[in-house]
């Protein structure tokens, strides 16, 4: 391959990975109406627990993880694996795939403000500016009317459906924090380690964290009355969020600078609104096109590469 098609493919790489993260986060919808979310994350860990098992051994010259790490990959797996994946479910289950895609464009802008309070790095002007797209965008999304007679707009109770949509969001927002600390714990780590032993060994350590809550609601569970296109699509969520985003993102950001390449996370609210308006048919008025602007404009903000 030459060096002028190289950085397309990588970018190719890195546009299919945040991709495959919206459209996970998007469909995640359609599992949590057939699986309770426990189970559903218990299955999502095991499944990706397979997959990544080659993964797990220590490549030769590779270093020991120190008790420091341990530790750390301890609290990433639980920040950004446990909690993240059941306040994102929880999330996705009381709003829409397009909301879950709004409120993770914000990952980048809880990166910064975490980073600055773990890490005491600056928060420039831009970032700020950021930060503020991101919160508006979401403050807007919580109270954007769907349009009338919108497909998917189920009627509730008076006042239930916005508490409903509150708590939701809350939850969305819970999990781009969870998400945040993982990235910033990950700066933490050695460096030593291969990011693919680090995703291996973090899946586990979510494989254990869920299993108690995962088989309380397995023994209860009519696993017969699941679809066939259930079971394959719960298969295309735990190799997407645990297997292949992992591989894609990782061979893009081998030939693409770091800053460039979260250029690319603005794949994330596009693809998962994509799959909530036109996969799922969901509502999509003035208020939330709004909301979806002032997203990705707080994600560029965010991710575009400073001038020298």
């Amino acid at each position: 391959m030459s060096a002028a098609r190289a950085p397309l493919v990588a970018y190719a790489c890195l546009a299919a990975s945040m991709a495959l993260v919206g459209s996970y986060v998007g469909l995640s919808r359609l599992l949590v109406a057939s699986l309770p979310v426990f189970l559903l994350a218990w299955l999502r860990f095991a499944i990706a627990a397979l997959a990544m098992l080659h993964w797990v051994r220590r490549v030769p010259g590779e270093a020991a993880l120190s008790g420091h790490d341990r530790q750390l990959m301890f609290w990433e797996s639980f920040l950004g694996n446990f909690l993240f994946s059941i306040c994102m479910l929880f999330g996705v289950a009381l709003t829409s795939a397009l909301s879950a895609g709004v409120v993770m464009a914000a990952i980048p802008a809880a990166v910064a403000l975490l980073s600055r309070i773990w890490l005491g790095e600056r928060i420039s002007r831009r970032t700020m500016a950021a930060i503020g797209c991101a919160a508006l965008g979401i403050a807007l999304l919580a109270f954007a009317r769907s349009p009338a007679g919108a497909n998917g707009a189920a009627p509730a109770e008076p006042g239930q459906a916005p508490l409903q949509a509150l708590a939701g969001h809350a939850l969305l927002l819970a999990a781009v924090f969870c998400e945040a600390s993982y990235v910033v714990i990950g700066k933490r780590l050695t460096g030593k380690v291969s990011p693919r032993r680090i995703s291996a060994l973090i899946n586990l350590w979510g494989l254990a964290l869920v299993t108690p809550l995962g088989l309380w609601q397995a023994l209860s569970f009519d696993f017969a009355g699941v679809r066939a296109d259930t079971w394959a699509l719960l298969v295309f969520y735990s190799l997407a969020a645990s297997v292949a985003t992992v591989w894609l993102w990782m061979k893009g950001l081998a030939q693409v600078p770091a800053p460039q390449a979260g250029v690319f996370t603005v794949m994330l609210p596009i693809s998962a609104a994509a799959v909530g308006v036109g996969l799922l048919g969901e509502p999509f008025g003035s208020g939330h096109v709004a909301a979806l602007v002032l997203a990705l404009a707080g994600l560029l903000l965010a991710t575009w590469p400073a001038r020298r």
